[in-house]
Order: structure tokens, then sequence, then C-alpha cells
């Protein structure tokens, strides 16, 4: 079960405190331990502050940091040294453990970390389905649009493109099975523990877990000959070059970029020419005021309202 998986890497001081809060784990984002500072977790949306015994924030300590340290890890941090130096490591279930820390430096560049600080659980969540809506307007006889989701952070973008790349792979009522291929660079879309993926993103998806977007699009047209291709978060030079060489070489682009406005992703360098050159055919804005993944509107490359969510369906 999710629950256990989450539970099973706290330490046991928090897991009975988290026990006794009777959470509904699918709501649950995010849970923060930083040394010598409250217990905080991101619960629909929220933020809450977990109590000890005595009604007091729970403040977290080094032998917390520590036991959490040692179940993530298997006991044995050195052989996620690998994982460690990009600032997190992947657990079963496809959850994400952010850690911060003294970084050690080797010629110029992250080789570890040591004297963990902070640590940083962030829940993987499936909704299959959630994109079930979205498809009349970024397909049409069953050709894909070139399509960018643009959301502000925990607004569900993520968890939008996941169940986007599990029916363009299966193949829906929209548009035919497609092969696609993800590059991962922080194990978000696919959730790949010990190299299996831990979501669901259909029957012709080929992965990259923990590559570089720029380095992994051009690796993926070379090797795997995809029709689509999928990234996260993209904002880098290197990401905008390699995204054009993609879509020079046929691909169809699916991708997630940080912005709480289309007004603001025009503001944005590197990306304020792709929108003005019209490179995407198809923007999703994103939002949570009424819930997290609220649909604020479906544009097309001019700009123009294509769809906005009336109903409060929840994506994530």
């Amino acid at each position: 079960m999710k629950e256990n998986r989450i539970l099973n890497v706290l330490p046991c001081s928090i897991r009975i405190l988290l026990q006794k809060e009777q959470l509904q784990y699918e709501y649950l984002q995010e849970i923060k331990l930083r040394i010598e500072k409250p217990l905080l977790l991101i619960y629909r949306g929220e933020e809450l502050m977990i109590g000890n015994q005595r009604g007091k924030p729970y403040m977290v300590t080094k032998e917390d940091v520590r036991e959490m340290l040692e179940y993530i890890s298997n006991y044995s941090l050195y052989a996620y040294e690998q994982e460690m130096k990009q600032g997190f490591i992947t657990i079963e279930g496809g959850h994400r453990v952010g850690i911060t820390g003294q970084a050690i430096i080797e010629n110029g560049k992250v080789k570890n970390l040591r004297y963990i600080s902070s640590i940083n659980l962030r829940m993987s969540h499936e909704v299959l389905g959630c994109a079930d809506s979205i498809f009349p307007y970024i397909a049409d006889h069953h050709r894909l649009y070139h399509t960018l989701i643009v959301s502000p952070p925990r607004c569900g973008k993520t968890t939008l493109l996941r169940d986007m790349i599990r029916q363009i792979s299966d193949g829906n009522g929209w548009i035919r099975g497609m092969s696609i291929g993800v590059v991962d660079e922080r194990s978000e879309i696919g959730g790949c523990y010990m190299g299996v993926p831990q979501n669901q993103l259909g029957i012709r998806t080929d992965i990259l877990d923990c590559c570089p977007k720029a380095e992994g699009m051009i690796m993926l047209i070379r090797s795997m000959g995809p029709e689509v291709i999928a990234v996260d978060e993209i904002g880098t030079a290197e990401d905008v070059h390699a995204i054009e060489y993609a879509m020079h070489c046929g691909c169809k682009l699916l991708a997630t970029v940080h912005a709480d406005s289309m007004e603001e992703l025009r503001r944005k360098p590197l990306l304020d020419q792709m929108v003005a050159e019209k490179y995407f055919e198809r923007y999703i804005l994103l939002g949570n005021q009424q819930h997290v993944g609220q649909i604020e509107g479906i544009f097309d490359s001019r700009g123009s309202l294509l769809y906005r969510e009336e109903a409060a369906t929840q994506c994530c």
C-alpha cells in the first residue's frame, strides 16, 4: 500500500504522529523535516504543522534525520552517492526524497552531500484519467499538437503530464497509440525505482531516468526514434535548443513550465521567443483556486481561449 511505503521510511517518532492524525494519504503532497524546526506537511494544498503529545509543534531532531536517511538508503548512503549529488533519492512507489546539506565539490561539480540538515519527501500521485477532458483540444483527426503545460508550483502539472503520456502511449478515442520518449531528469514522471517505473506510462513509452533534459532528448531521437518526446520543467537555453531540434526532426513535444499565467510565460527569458514564433500549438494553464489541477484555460498558438474548466473535477 502507498501509505505503508511512506510510513516505512519515516523515523519511528514521526511515523507514530502521522498514524494518530489519520490522514487521507491521497491528499498528502509533502513531508518536510528540518533539523530543530517544526515538522511540516503539505496536505490538500495547505501547510499543516504536526503537534507532539503536549500540543506543541513537533521539532525535528538530528536523530530523526539520521534515522530517515538510513531507511531510504537501506543503511548504505554510499550506494546512493550518484543520486545524492543530484539532491534527491527516489524510493519504492516513485516518491522522491529531496535532501540538503553541505555540498562536497570536486572539479567544480557537486560530488556528494554531507551533514544533511533537511529532508523533503514528495509524494508521487497517479490520477488515471485526469487528462480525459483535454484531449479534444490537443488532438485533431488523430494528430497530436505540440503542447506546453503552464502551471505554478503544486498545481498538478506533473500528474497531468503523466496521464497524457499514458493515454497517448496506449492510444484512446482521440489519438492512436504513439511511441513516446520521456526524459525524466528528476525521476518524477515515471518515478523509477531500481530502473523500474513505479507509475503507469503506457505500453509504447521509453524512459531515460535521471538524465539532463537537453542531452536526453537528443539521445532518444538518435536511439529510439520516438514520435513524441515528453519532458518536465523546461527553462534553460539548452532545453530550448533541444526542443527546437526535436521539433525539426518531426517529434511532437509535451512539456511543462513554471508560470502563474500566460502573461508571465510571455515575459520569461528564452521562452518568450518560442511563444512569439508559435512553436507550441496548445497551452494548458493550471491553477488551484478551486482544487489542485484546475484547468484555468486551454489556448491555441495565438493565445485564443479554447476551453476553461467550469465543474470542479479534481485532477490530482
